[in-house]
């Protein structure tokens, strides 16, 4: 009998959420990317521009891990205005022995949005100053709230700024994060108010012209761009390569859609420059910050060993907890024909 577990989105939240262990699961991630014979093929997307909208397939087997997971994420930047998420999606897990679907986790990007920050956390964790206290996150939607708490898990963040182009989402923002958190976190109404100062700075928008200005940058500073998964978006002056030490998630994929696409493009970068990856760092095969007056910036525009490990934690332990529907796959084939 062949048996799927349908996971939904309530089944996947008491299961697994914005944690340590999280951190540290995506963080292994980074690590296999490094140093074992993982299959990463490309991104597949596609593009609905006339509702501005985009659709990202993800996929990656990790050699040690007992499923690999296809996902499928659809991105729609307009939705807000409708009351509506930006983010949505599914992940399916394969058995990595017989390629028999083990799970359907209908997550509507949840599983998304928890290892997007939590690669966040593994960025600074590795290439930020360990004393850093103060955070600037430019965006104020559902991925800059979770980036800031996920800095926290792996900082003495005591201090945050939110800045957004929309000043009520951001003091929303700020308000609500202040609450949650229990720290100091204030709406800033221009970007570099809330980037000076910072030890810390992230950038989680969909922006298509840079919103982070090189100048503004401060010896010390560690940067996170989260939002140029596309070739698109750009999140950062191409002109702070002259003044960072570039680190990428995957450098063939950061060439391609990331913010080192945009250096490329403005012939500030050569195409065929090399940079660590993060999970290089991780990895201690390639140098990190080596200075404490140097900026680091961490190119993070997301990458299927990220989906493949979320998965099959989030499988795992909702498996144990007895969670979601099992389907016996093979009756329902049957019934069907």
């Amino acid at each position: 009998m062949s048996q799927m577990l349908v996971l939904t989105e309530t089944d996947l939240r008491p299961a697994i959420g914005l944690d340590a262990s999280t951190v540290d699961c995506v963080e292994a991630a980074f690590a296999a990317l490094a140093t074992k014979p993982v299959a990463m093929p490309p991104i597949l997307r596609l593009d609905i521009p006339e509702h501005r909208g985009e659709v990202d397939v993800k996929t990656a087997y990790v050699p040690g891990l007992d499923g690999f997971a296809i996902k499928v994420s659809p991105g729609f930047f307009d939705n807000p205005a409708l009351g509506l998420p930006s983010l949505n999606g599914l992940m399916i897990l394969f058995s990595t022995r017989t390629g028999l679907v083990e799970a359907l986790l209908l997550d509507n990007g949840y599983l998304t949005d928890i290892r997007t920050a939590a690669a966040g956390a593994v960025a600074a964790r590795h290439l930020s100053r360990p004393e850093s206290g103060v955070a600037a996150i430019l965006g104020a939607g559902m991925q800059a709230r979770l980036q800031l708490e996920a800095l926290k898990l792996v900082r003495p963040i005591r201090q945050a700024r939110i800045w957004a182009r929309d000043a009520a989402r951001s003091e929303a923002a700020a308000r609500d994060l202040s609450r949650h958190l229990g720290i100091e976190v204030t709406a800033a109404f221009e970007a570099e108010d809330a980037v000076r100062g910072a030890d810390i700075v992230v950038t989680t928008t969909p922006a298509e012209r840079p919103i982070l200005n090189a100048g503004w940058l401060e010896p010390g500073q560690h940067v996170t761009a989260m939002g140029a998964d596309s070739e698109h978006k750009n999140e950062i002056d191409p002109k702070a390569f002259a003044r960072a030490t570039y680190i990428a998630d995957r450098l063939s994929q950061t060439r391609r859609l990331g913010e080192l696409h945009h250096a490329i493009r403005a012939g500030l970068i050569a195409a065929d420059a090399t940079f660590a990856e993060l999970g290089e760092v991780i990895a201690g095969t390639a140098p990190g910050r080596t200075r404490a007056d140097e900026i680091t910036l961490a190119d993070l525009t997301g990458t299927g060993v990220q989906d493949t490990a979320i998965a099959n934690l989030a499988f795992a332990r909702a498996s144990s907890a007895r969670a979601g529907r099992a389907i016996d796959t093979k009756a329902a084939a049957g019934d069907i024909a």
